[in-house]
């Protein structure tokens, strides 16, 4: 009922004036905050609700595509330092480029007046919020925005709607996926205080926190990705701090309860753990996975920190990582990384070798060829990504790197400008890899022209042979020599696929084990293989078994997802299992999902996600959508209502494997 659309084409009236990328960066902010009518909710303490539904281009795509080539990006998956503006206002950051536009040349002249300029249409918005406040009687936000976003946040009240503003405004510029960061780090000190010194009660500063949680649901419809709920609001709680102390606190355990007893798909969940973590962390984490949502997903500092410390990051930044929209591993404040700028496809290296399956005289001479097309593969994602240029965003400028002290956009660069590309299918391709291996070169049951003629014919004339490589050969996720084996060895070729590649803006390239939505877009291409995958059948989500699949269970996966040495492909991408909601029904189930957790990070896993599901549920929600309207499921690397994902995405959760004990 408050929403509209912005009834100017913003890219003619910027065309007309010549305006620069920068300019007509800003110059939509100024307007979509402008055109912004306040709204204020029923007695709520939190302000700000979007009106503007959509946001106008600035380009037409043919300009656009002149200015900026073909792979352009907005500034997006990154995690601004909420923390530091909050502290000390957008009057101050405003000062701080008056007096650095002193010194500076003209092209950073032109930043900091355009960042200049952004602070101020906030700073007016907010202003036009209060007046509203006072009109209608709410005293509490007035209040609040007499002293933020224009001045330090002093108390936790004031925090929140500090952060509310921000995190509302980097939408309004253009950047996707904005992720929340370690909230539980740089609110805690608001938090905290206020306790102590006696202004709110636990009780009242939880209230604030859960309906600081709702906001984030208040526009979430405005900001889909691939599908509804893709939206990118992720928060991290836990782990250690930049020293290395453990950094769980009071505020973390208030965020896991306020997501388990709001039941909302944001903010998105992820909690970071490691080998010390005490058991009631993890008992805190499953019984949120209990609720059914998705979340937490965990991140083990063991070997994240580890890992990205070895691909150049420093400890000090390393201890401080958080995830970006799904799970890809940055650092807040000073990561300008695209690290989902695109995806290897496993099962595609190995389809290429079973079109010549005849011609291989070993194992080994066809593993060696997998390892050639993956090359290839990589090699043309790494050109192709290298074209990239991305636009400027002065606003989320003030809360990113030194960009204010040196003068220069975010979308320049910053301390770490690497890219990401995903591992996808890895389940699939093993599983593939596997029956060529048993049945063709050991067990030679099976002859290399019957497994090609079988999967081109889509096992269609051949069922018996279908019914043997889908249930009967072992797959990874048993816990069996082989599939464990040939998966360690595929995940390290990718690894050695980038060593030594750099990206055009000075970054590298970091392997992972996330899918993302190219899991659909890869298995709606391709043909049968030879695991047993029929064709046009998506491949897994993940980091996890292939789909339709039947391991032994939940421990025999973590024993194989467990065995690479995942130090090494580190850009992020979560062991992801579903269980029956019938193991969280009593204490004892409860105790083992969070024993499991804690498992899969003493023997080293990174990152792993669970799912508490009923397929007779989702089922039903599929035929009758009206009964299930807030039936919440994990997709890829967020959460959605089930009944708005489109049908094949339902379908394939409902396909994915239910453990029970």
């Amino acid at each position: 009922m408050y929403r509209r659309k912005l009834d100017r084409c913003l890219w003619k009236e910027f065309d007309e004036k010549g305006l620069t990328p920068i300019e007509r960066t800003t110059e939509r902010l100024k307007a979509m905050l402008k055109e912004e009518k306040p709204v204020l909710l029923p007695n709520e303490r939190i302000a700000y609700l979007r009106t503007v539904s959509e946001l106008p281009q600035i380009y037409s795509d043919s300009e656009k595509e002149r200015v900026f080539g073909k792979n352009v990006w907005g500034v997006g998956n990154v995690c601004p330092d909420y923390g530091s503006t909050i502290s000390v206002g957008l009057e101050y950051q405003r000062n701080r480029c008056m007096e650095k536009m002193k010194t500076a040349d003209e092209k950073q002249k032109l930043f900091l007046r355009c960042v200049v300029d952004s602070i101020d249409a906030v700073l007016d918005l907010a202003a036009r919020y209060r007046e509203e406040a006072r009109r209608v009687g709410n005293d509490t936000v007035a209040s609040l925005l007499e002293q933020v976003p224009a001045k330090g946040a002093r108390t936790f009240h004031e925090a929140l709607q500090f952060l509310r503003i921000l995190h509302f405004t980097l939408w309004c510029e253009g950047e996707n996926h904005n992720c929340i960061g370690r909230f539980d780090q740089f609110m805690y000190p608001y938090w905290e205080k206020d306790i102590q010194e006696g202004r709110l009660t636990e009780e009242e500063a939880f209230s604030l926190l859960e309906e600081f949680f709702t906001t984030f649901n208040r526009d979430h419809d405005l900001y889909p990705g691939v599908q509804q709920g893709d939206n990118g609001q992720s928060m991290m709680l836990g782990g250690c701090d930049r020293e290395g102390r453990p950094a769980f606190n009071s505020l973390s355990s208030a965020c896991l309860k306020a997501s388990r007893e709001l039941l909302m798909i944001d903010p998105k969940i992820n909690l970071r753990v490691d080998g010390r973590t005490p058991a009631d962390i993890y008992m805190q984490g499953t019984l949120l996975t209990k609720a059914g949502l998705g979340f937490p997903q965990y991140a083990n500092d063991d070997v994240v920190i580890d890992g990205l410390v070895k691909l150049g990051y420093s400890l000090e930044d390393a201890r401080d990582y958080t995830v970006a929209a799904c799970w890809e591993f940055i650092i807040p404040r000073w990561g300008m990384e695209i690290p989902n700028i695109d995806a290897l496809n496993y099962p595609k290296a190995v389809e290429a070798c079973v079109e010549k399956l005849e011609t291989y005289a070993s194992f080994d001479e066809l593993m060696a060829d997998v390892k050639i097309n993956m090359q290839k593969q990589a090699d043309s994602l790494i050109e192709e990504a290298n074209k990239t240029q991305i636009m400027p965003a002065p606003f989320i400028s003030i809360m990113m790197d030194d960009c204010i002290e040196r003068a220069a956009d975010i979308s320049e660069g910053s301390r770490y400008n690497n890219y990401g590309l995903h591992g996808v299918g890895l389940s699939t391709a093993v599983d593939a890899l596997t029956s060529i291996r048993l049945h063709i070169f050991e067990d030679k049951d099976v002859t290399a022209s019957e497994m090609k003629k079988a999967v081109q014919e889509d096992f269609a004339r051949n069922p018996e042979l279908l019914h043997l490589l889908r249930y009967e050969t072992p797959k990874f996720g048993d816990a069996e020599e082989i599939p464990d084996q040939i998966a360690c060895e595929l995940l390290l070729g990718f690894v050695d696929c980038l060593k030594g590649k750099k990206n055009n803006r000075g970054g590298i390239y970091r392997p992972g084990t996330g899918s993302a939505m190219y899991y659909m877009w890869f298995g709606e291409e391709m043909e049968a293989t030879p695991g047993g995958r029929r064709r046009g059948e998506p491949l897994e989500t993940n980091y996890a078994p292939a789909l339709y699949v039947r391991n032994k269970g939940p421990l025999s996966v973590i024993q194989s997802f467990t065995k690479p040495d995942l130090e090494k492909a580190i850009n992020g991408g979560p062991l992801t299992m579903e269980f029956h909601d019938t193991v969280f029904r009593n204490e004892d189930g409860i105790r083992k999902v969070a024993s499991l957790v804690q498992a899969f990070v003493q023997k080293g896993g990174h990152q792993m996600q669970l799912n508490s599901v009923n397929r007779d549920i989702l089922l039903d929600a599929q035929a009758h959508p009206e009964n299930h309207q807030n039936l919440i499921v994990r997709v890829w690397g967020w959460s959605a209502y089930f009944v708005q994902l489109d049908k094949k995405y339902q379908d394939h959760v409902i396909a994915r494997q239910e453990f029970k004990w």
